[in-house]
């Protein structure tokens, strides 16, 4: 893995979480293709979620969905609609998450925002509700990924499957939109692609 540089170092510093943990979830964590069969647990997977649930959410919407795909027919399911470069990888895994938006997230808002009384009529409309629910759905992904990581588990994110295929064999009632499918475990040999570059903090941040 690449090492961090001496301007990574000089961040570090800056920063209230212990540079071990900064290391294990953000700068030498990887993108995981490959994974040993050690299982991961119900018990890791309920501590990932009670830790990610946490993250802001637009009006503490919290559209974001998971199946654990466990069995083998589940998974035989899954694979099929994914793209060719995504199969094996996934057939192979000890877990993998299809993570969706429940696009009626707002029947939940009574519950969830309940200083606001009509938070839920806010969303009546059912395609903006949709576009509400697939990005807040992402901002949790992001969360989802971190929350693997600090469980000393490695992610596969995948987006390339197909979307329509995916939603109508695990969701057919209409309601969940699949956005990603994750694989999670230890990575196994041969787990790690060569590292991107990262865009410099002048490419990104301007002052105004």
């Amino acid at each position: 893995m690449t090492a961090p540089t001496m301007q990574d170092d000089t961040a570090a510093q800056e920063l209230v979480l212990d540079p071990a943990a900064q290391d294990l979830l953000f700068r030498r964590a990887r993108t995981a293709n490959a994974f040993t069969d050690e299982p991961v647990t119900d018990e890791q997977l309920r501590a990932i979620y009670e830790l990610v649930k946490w993250g802001p959410t637009a009006m503490n919407s919290q559209p974001l969905r998971l199946v654990a795909v466990r069995s083998g027919e589940a998974r035989e399911r899954l694979v099929k609609h994914l793209s060719p470069g995504n199969r094996d990888k996934t057939a192979a895994a000890p877990l993998t998450l299809i993570v969706a938006a429940d696009t009626d997230f707002h029947e939940h808002l009574p519950t969830v925002f309940p200083h606001a009384s009509g938070a839920k009529d806010a969303f009546a409309d059912p395609e903006a509700r949709a576009g509400t629910a697939r990005f807040n759905a992402a901002v949790q992904l992001g969360y989802l990924i971190v929350g693997i990581r600090a469980a000393g588990l490695a992610a596969g994110p995948m987006t390339g499957f197909d979307a329509d295929g995916l939603s109508r064999e695990f969701f057919p009632d209409g309601r969940h939109r699949a956005i990603a499918a994750v694989n999670v475990g230890k990575p196994g040999p041969g787990a790690w692609f060569a590292r991107n570059p990262r865009l410099d903090y002048e490419q990104v941040v301007t002052t105004v």
